[in-house]
């Protein structure tokens, strides 16, 4: 039987680099040759998942403000000072 697993997202794209990052790693543990047959990948693909998740294998991904504020300067709204006329008050 199937079960459906809810995972938390953020709200912006950052879950996507994580994914990323972990696909990365099973391409370079599990993908880096060839597999001749579907049935010989699907079984390496799970004895590396379960590989992974038995260790409690965790991605360290950290995003700074001020780097996410350079690199990702268009998404952050530019404030305007309102001008105050001293002289007509």
């Amino acid at each position: 039987a199937k079960r459906l697993e809810i995972h938390y997202t953020p709200k912006h794209g950052s879950w996507l680099n994580i994914a990323e990052i972990e696909l990365n790693v099973m391409t370079r543990q599990c993908l880096k040759r060839r597999i001749s047959e579907i049935e010989k990948l699907s079984q390496q693909l799970s004895a590396w998942e379960q590989e992974r998740n038995s260790s409690k294998a965790t991605v360290q991904w950290q995003f700074k403000t001020t780097d996410a504020r350079i690199k990702l300067a268009s998404l952050y709204p530019k404030l305007i000072r309102p001008v105050i006329d001293l002289a007509s008050h």
